[in-house]
């Protein structure tokens, strides 16, 4: 949302000739991408963290010969995967 009313500012001051404005609506555009890529960039940690936490519990479950605990690591291990894919 920073990021389009970045945009708008920064248009609104080109059309006029305000240099002030149009510099403080690029300013808004980047602070609102830059917040946008620190979200999703936790996003992708807390999915590779998932992931890593279901590969394990697969892993366990084969071990012990569990294929519930298997089937549960291997879901879980997707879902960290498609987390990451959905943030990139």
């Amino acid at each position: 949302m920073q990021e389009a009313g970045g945009k708008v500012k920064g248009a609104i001051g080109k059309l006029i000739g305000n240099e002030r404005l149009q510099a403080k609506g690029k300013a808004k555009e980047l602070e609102g991408k830059a917040k946008q890529e620190s979200a999703k960039a936790a996003e992708r940690t807390k999915g590779k963290i998932e992931e890593v936490v279901g590969t394990v519990k697969n892993r366990v479950g084969a071990v012990i010969d569990n294929q519930q605990m298997q089937a549960e690591g291997k879901g879980k291990e997707l879902k960290g995967e498609a987390r990451q894919r959905s943030n990139r």
